[in-house]
């Protein structure tokens, strides 16, 4: 009998449901379900459509019972840094506000006053973001909207738990607050002190590749069958890197909204170098930490397409971009295009080039990109003394030829692709290394039979 896995992976544009099964050793991987996702406006805040969520996460699951084909196993990842509270009756305290929203701006200010940089990143080892969860928590603080609060819930934490009805925190999510300590890889409740955050939020952290629950019955009802819901490493960037077949001296980048580059490392790098560099120490799969850096990546690409109302197709801006000579650059994670009126123009401002055309434009943004993953591999070896050989690009953005030959080009490194579903792929590892009792090193020899590498020319 086939034992079927489904990973429901969702980014902040969109979401799929990936079903998967192993056959001779290879992993066959069917998409059965894909929706749109995005923040929208409520007033003046950015937030997230949970219920809009939810409902595509049980529709894309209802499609495995239509297709004959039951999963044994769910698992949700998603982006970091957002969540969902819940009141004593285990009730949304709505909205969920969305991590571009500009509120965290004062309060990263305000927590800074009494909280040093320094001394937060000695404890927790994460860049600094204007919108880390410690700020936004700080933000709900001062708002009186933790006043009811009794749960706090990542965002595949809370989707678990509509499935199933049990609250758990993940750690490689959890990581991403900005509020876990990094040595001794649970909350930091000196911190969550300090902040004044109510300390019944922050629970026991689950780990990937354990369990969650089996559907509620109301789900099983809606759905038509029962299925155990697992831990995968909810952080969509953790389960990506779960995926890649790397070794001490590789990169990686996980290529899609943001771009994530950074390598894997058994102990967390807390030094003022890494400070002062603003490098990250996220949780990962068995305990290992994702140094690395978030730099924006497809986002850019994803906005100018809105702007021009999606006139152009991706390949068809990549082929106007290559006709283009320009290659002036400007900071692609500068906080201007976190989210601007206009992509076009917050990047035309960056430049001090107004009269840029759309075609030079699209060659700056891939020039910039490529300047960048060369800047933060530099650092990466400079800072962990690694010599870097390699880099395997995973995730939707690996499809972007021009980018990868551009990343060769800039940073003299072997660039490796073949995993488009990087994160899709992660997901499942964790599914199969919880049903067979898998390590990870033997998770990934699965993706080594399963997909071909190639090399960037």
């Amino acid at each position: 009998m086939v034992s079927y896995y489904l990973a429901i992976d969702i980014g902040a544009s969109s979401g799929r449901h990936i079903l998967a099964h192993i056959e001779n050793g290879e992993l066959c991987l069917e998409e059965i379900y894909r929706f749109d996702n995005g923040v929208k406006k409520d007033g003046d805040s950015l937030v997230w459509d949970i219920e809009s969520l939810f409902s595509s996460v049980k529709s894309g699951i209802k499609k495995c019972g239509e297709l004959g084909k039951i999963p044994s196993t769910v698992a949700i990842d998603t982006w970091g840094v957002d969540y969902v509270l819940l009141d004593k009756d285990k009730k949304e305290i709505l909205p969920a506000i969305a991590y571009r929203d500009a509120r965290t701006e004062k309060g990263e200010k305000e927590v800074s006053e009494f909280l040093p940089q320094s001394e937060l990143y000695s404890r927790v080892g994460i860049q600094k973001m204007p919108f880390n969860t410690i700020y936004q928590l700080y933000c709900d603080k001062k708002s009186g909207k933790l006043d009811t609060a009794e749960h706090l819930l990542m965002i595949p934490d809370y989707l678990s738990f509509k499935l199933t009805g049990v609250l758990h925190q993940e750690y490689t999510n959890a990581t991403t607050t900005a509020l876990v300590n990094a040595r001794n890889k649970t909350w930091d409740s000196e911190l969550i002190e300090m902040l004044g955050l109510p300390k019944k939020l922050f629970t026991e952290l689950s780990m990937p590749c354990t369990m969650v629950g089996g559907f509620t019955d109301e789900i099983k009802n809606e759905i038509g069958f029962d299925c155990t819901v697992i831990h995968c490493p909810s952080h969509d960037t953790a389960s990506a890197v779960a995926a890649c077949p790397i070794g001490d001296d590789s990169l990686y980048i996980s290529s899609g909204t943001w771009s994530l580059i950074g390598t894997e490392n058994k102990e967390p790098m807390l030094g003022n170098d890494a400070m002062e560099a603003n490098f990250t120490n996220e949780g990962g799969i068995e305990y290992r930490f994702r140094f690395l850096k978030n730099i924006m990546g497809m986002w850019l690409f994803q906005n100018i397409r809105k702007e021009i109302n999606k006139s152009l197709t991706y390949d068809e801006m990549m082929e106007l971009a290559k006709k283009s000579d320009f290659n002036g650059t400007f900071d692609p994670s500068s906080a201007s295009l976190l989210a601007p009126e206009s992509m076009i123009e917050a990047i035309k401002k960056l430049l001090g080039r107004p009269e840029l055309s759309l075609e030079d434009l699209l060659s700056s943004v891939y020039h910039s990109l490529a300047l960048s993953y060369k800047k933060v591999t530099e650092e990466i070896e400079n800072i962990s003394q690694k010599k870097i050989d390699s880099i395997f690009i995973v995730g939707g953005g690996s499809k972007d030829a021009y980018l990868n030959q551009l990343t060769a080009e800039y940073t003299g490194k072997k660039v490796l692709t073949g995993l488009t579903e990087g994160t899709a792929i992660g997901n499942l590892l964790s599914q199969i290394m919880y049903e067979q009792k898998l390590s990870l090193a033997e998770a990934r020899k699965i993706v080594k039979n399963t997909f071909e590498i190639k090399e960037t020319n």
